[in-house]
């Protein structure tokens, strides 16, 4: 199986930094591009009377600071894709994957308590159960990949 493109999920945490640095190895290492797609989940900024220019506005500043985790020769050796996706996170993230055949999704985990777990979920599991592809998910920032 030859992975070929590969998705970070960002929503700009340290966590998701770190799955991005796992992901950009990984892309290095396999030769892949790599999408980065930032979903705004916000039901306000999604409704259909908020404003048009006012979300245009979010995902181009959305797109501006995901390009900003990149240096030039990164992005071009990368191959590196940029988008804003609108509306419910695990949906969106797992449409894109499947649209976009990616051969592996990579996305940060928060580590949330148990309890917190239980009510909230968690989107990272959820991804991983219905994903149509291989899903790494990066738990900490301070357990950085270094290639060798």
């Amino acid at each position: 199986m030859k992975i070929d493109k590969i998705l970070v999920a960002m929503d700009f945490s340290e966590t998701s930094e770190a799955a991005l640095a796992y992901a950009k190895e990984l892309a290095v290492s396999l030769g892949a591009s790599l999408h980065v797609a930032h979903v705004e989940d916000d039901p306000i900024l999604n409704a259909e009377t908020t404003d048009q220019s006012y979300r245009d506005e979010y995902a181009a500043k959305a797109t501006l600071q995901m390009e900003s985790l990149f240096d030039p020769q990164e992005r071009t050796r990368l191959r590196a894709e940029f988008v804003v996706l609108k509306g419910d996170a695990i949906v969106e993230i797992v449409r894109y994957a499947r649209q976009q055949e990616m051969g592996m999704i990579v996305m940060g985990t928060h580590g949330r308590t148990a309890l917190a777990h239980m009510i909230l979920g968690s989107v990272a599991e959820n991804v991983v159960r219905t994903a149509s592809c291989p899903v790494l998910t990066v738990r900490h920032p301070k357990h950085r990949f270094q290639a060798p």
